[in-house]
Parts: C-alpha cells; structure tokens; sequence
C-alpha cells in the first residue's frame, strides 16, 4: 500500500522524462506515485527503494517526495501561519504545498506568523489537513509526577470540563473546572503543577500553588485590592456569595477564607458581618 501522510520506503519500477514511477512491493499492480524529476537523488536506479513522503499536489493528485515535512499523520507539531484565507489559515510544514487549518478544525483564531500546534488528518474528500483539536493525538506516557511543575499551551476550553493544556506541546493534560480561578483562554502559555496523574496516564493541572503556600499570594492579592478600595474597606467577608467572591478576586471561598484567616492573625484586618477594612488605612 502508499500511504497518503506516510513517510515509507518505496520501490523505483518505472524512470521517465518526468521522474519516477514508485510502487509498494510489487510494481505489477497499478498503485504507484511519482516521484519528480527535481527530487530525483543522483544515481536513482531501477528497483532501488527510495525513502519518500506522499502527499497531494496543487491538483490534488497523489505525489512523492525525499523531503520530510515537520509533520506527519497522526503526529502533533507546532507549525507557523503563513497566510489566512476565506477556508482557514495555511501553515508551512516544510513542503512546497501549504497545510491547510480549516476555520472548523480551528480553537482560536490565529494570525500571520502565529506559531500554532497541530496535528495532521485525512479529511473526508481525502485530502491531508491539520487540526487544532489536538486531544485525541497527544500522548499520555509524561516522565512526570504529582507535584512537579510542567509549561504547555493550552489548546482548547470547554465550560463542562475545563482547559485542556498540551504540556511540552505533546503530552495529554487538563485544568479541572474547579482548578480556574481565572479566565484562560486557548492559545495561552500556562505554568502549572501536576495534582494527579491518572491511570490513563493524563495529568490534571492547577495553576495555583499547594494550598499553604498559596496562603500568603492570596492575603497579599486581598490586601492590595484594601489598599486600592476607599477607605481601605471591601464589602466582602466570610459569609458572602462564593460566586462573587470567584469574580472579584479569582479566589474559592475556602483560598478567600484561608487568606482572610491570615491578614486576621497578623493583625492587618479588620472583619465584621458587613466587610473587610485594613487597620492603619492611610
């Protein structure tokens, strides 16, 4: 067989004034591609096997060639944006033949000279194209462990789980719903630590700290956020609304708490059932 997306060997069983006629393993069958005479290698003979990868050509017929893109099938790699169109945005893989990232298949909109990361299919009509719905092709074999710290894209955001983060642009990760106490958005770079690794191998993220060392980031957050406010007061305390207190200062009502229980101790504070208010407010 040849194999659309494939690099794979293949054997010479035809040379012409256009190039080279390359088949599978038996050239008495009709299944072969051509090989141009501009990448023929010196010395090319009869029944040679050639290393070559198969595309399709500007007609969309299939074509060989010794070049090896920056990605193939199934694989995930970042490709940069060289031109958009009015059917997605082409990206340079390393051939002559832009790769084609249709608007569907898109989780942000990219621009120009945008570095984006793929992966490689066949589309319905045959034709090679590449996804930014990466999930499906990203690994989930990570050397890492809970706790340690990890850098990946993330990829892709859905209200009912999370953001899906490709950590070293190849292994599989996500940031639980219940971890985002921020807006993040896909395309973004995130620094994270790994709170569990499943048995499928995936890894959950948080983007926050352990819980005590997170303590001190978060009662200083609510302590600039006093010093901002008039008065140095906030209408914000241990019994308000979990919602409100996530969109005011991204926090959950037990980091808030946390924190609150913190500036208390340290005699920063003061609490009553109406708010918050910095001692010492100038």
């Amino acid at each position: 067989m040849i194999y659309l997306g494939e690099i794979q060997k293949l054997q010479v069983g035809k040379l012409t004034d256009n190039g080279a006629y390359l088949f599978d393993s038996n050239i008495q069958t009709s299944n072969r591609v051509l090989l141009p005479k501009n990448q023929l290698p010196e010395g090319l003979k009869l029944h040679d096997m050639i290393e070559v990868f198969i595309y399709r050509d500007s007609e969309d017929r299939l074509i060989a060639t010794t070049t090896h893109p920056l990605l193939t099938l199934g694989k995930v790699a970042r490709l940069k944006v060289k031109e958009l169109s009015n059917i997605g945005a082409f990206l340079d893989w390393g051939l002559s033949k832009d790769l084609l990232l249709p608007f569907k298949e898109q989780t942000f909109r990219p621009k120009v000279n945008d570095s984006v990361l793929v992966a490689l299919y066949i589309d319905k009509s045959n034709r090679l194209c590449a996804t930014m719905k990466v999930y499906n092709y990203l690994k989930t074999d990570s050397p890492y462990h809970k706790e340690e710290r990890v850098h990946g894209m993330v990829y892709d955001v859905l209200a009912t789980f999370g953001a899906f983060v490709a950590v070293d642009d190849q292994y599989s990760a996500l940031i639980p719903n219940s971890e985002l106490f921020r807006p993040i958005h896909a395309g973004e770079y995130v620094d994270a630590r790994i709170t569990k690794v499943q048995e499928d191998g995936k890894l959950n993220l948080s983007i926050r700290e352990k819980a005590y060392a997170q303590m001190d980031q978060d009662a200083e957050l609510i302590l600039d956020a006093l010093k901002k406010s008039p008065n140095g007061y906030l209408p914000y305390h241990d019994k308000s609304d979990p919602d409100e207190i996530r969109k005011v200062f991204q926090l959950s009502k037990n980091s808030f708490k946390r924190a609150i229980g913190r500036l208390l101790k340290e005699e920063k504070i003061s609490l009553n059932d109406t708010g918050i208010t910095i001692r010492n407010f100038k």
